[in-house]
């Protein structure tokens, strides 16, 4: 009977040590503060809460210091450089030069700030009555064209300027913000993600809209009547948190998407996303979340042995239906593209578009969504290319 309850604890334990393994996990130190805003800069993440302030972190996530600007709603970050802005709820933009152990208030003091880009050293910020701009690290600020309206979000594609106005949709200035016309954008945009020349918008009951036309047209592609809250894109990933409906992710460019909620409460809702060295932070109204990228992407890294050099290997299963993994090695750290095509050379998945650090690595690719057929991988990693064959049988 002992050892029956013996055996019995073992495979409890080891049962809820695997289902652990792969999940968001809440980082220490932020206890149940509604985070608004994440962003990485050098060795730190900054989290921005509600009435708390800045919170810092310089271990990615495992303890977090409360900064010197420690009693506003910090609403969005930016930076240039290393100076940090942030944008706070009544008292306008803030700036940090050390790492947030100080702060400066801006001449832009008295407005709600809810987001914040840039272009080159020009700084925009959106606030609840047009978009504002700086040339000169935030010493003046000069009111656009875009006045008198709330500005939910900002991003820039190129030099294209993208603003998100509460009830009418997305505006665009292709001149720094002296002109604005306003896109055929549905609805109110909180959010926004970009790869390459592809714009993603987070709708107000709306989903995830995206645009390949510098915003001439929308579609919608997910998540019909859900709130977006906060997008974030790494690689070829997009991620898209929702109210009260957690994370989304998207591994080839807005194509297909995947609910990652693994480990995060029920009906959790995320308002900010942040990659950083391998992990994925989620700022949410009970605190922040991480998890490590390599669980939710499908690329680990299975030995900490540093290669001689570059070498791919053989995909196995091959044939395979519909998974396969994929292993290489890396001799050093190295930005590493993994693309999927045809027989006609054409991209029919892009796999990998990311730093990764040297190591032999496996990525898990999935082609259920591709018919049977011959595909080729190919891996450019520094001067290193190389191309294989494999073969998807159903």
């Amino acid at each position: 009977m002992f050892k029956n309850y013996t055996l019995y604890v073992v495979i409890v334990l080891l049962i809820f040590s695997s289902s652990i393994k792969a999940q968001w996990v809440k980082c220490n130190g932020f206890s149940n503060e509604d985070v608004r805003s994440l962003i990485t800069l050098g060795n730190n993440i900054y989290g921005g809460s509600i009435d708390k302030g800045v919170f810092s972190s310089s271990d990615n996530g495992n303890s977090w210091t409360r900064t010197s600007l420690n009693n506003l709603t910090v609403w969005a970050f930016v930076s240039i450089g290393n100076t940090l802005y942030a944008g706070t709820d009544g008292s306008g933009v803030f700036q940090s030069t050390n790492n947030g152990i100080s702060w400066t208030q801006t001449s832009l003091n008295n407005k709600p700030v809810l987001s914040l880009t840039t272009i080159g050293e020009n700084i925009f910020a959106g606030t609840v009555s047009g978009v504002y701009f700086s040339t000169n690290s935030g010493t003046s600020w000069t009111l656009t064209s875009l006045g008198n309206k709330q500005i939910l979000a900002l991003t820039t594609l190129g030099n294209n300027l993208y603003a998100g106005v509460a009830h009418e949709g997305i505006y665009m200035s292709i001149n720094m913000g002296t002109n604005w016309v306003k896109t055929s954008f549905p609805g109110d945009a909180w959010s926004f993600a970009k790869i390459d020349n592809n714009l993603f918008a987070g709708g107000f009951y709306g989903g995830v809209f995206l645009t390949t036309n510098s915003g001439t047209s929308w579609s919608q592609i997910i998540l019909d009547g859900t709130t977006v809250y906060s997008m974030a894109a790494s690689g070829n990933n997009v991620f898209a948190g929702t109210y009260q409906s957690g994370i989304y992710l998207s591994q080839n460019k807005g194509v297909n998407w995947n609910e990652i909620n693994q480990g995060l409460p029920t009906g959790i809702t995320v308002k900010a996303i942040q990659v950083k060295d391998g992990f994925v932070f989620a700022g949410t109204e009970q605190g922040i979340w991480r998890r490590l990228m390599s669980e939710i992407t499908g690329v680990e890294k299975s030995s900490s042995e540093v290669p001689s050099k570059y070498s791919l290997q053989q995909n196995y299963p091959n044939p395979f239906n519909p998974t396969t993994t994929i292993k290489y090695e890396l001799e050093k750290q190295s930005f590493v593209r993994m693309n999927i095509t045809n027989t006609l050379g054409e991209i029919v998945f892009n796999a990998i578009d990311e730093m990764q650090p040297a190591g032999v690595h496996e990525y898990n690719f999935n082609a259920g969504h591709l018919s049977s057929g011959i595909y080729f991988y190919q891996i450019v990693a520094g001067n290193y290319r190389e191309l294989k064959k494999m073969v998807l049988l159903r």
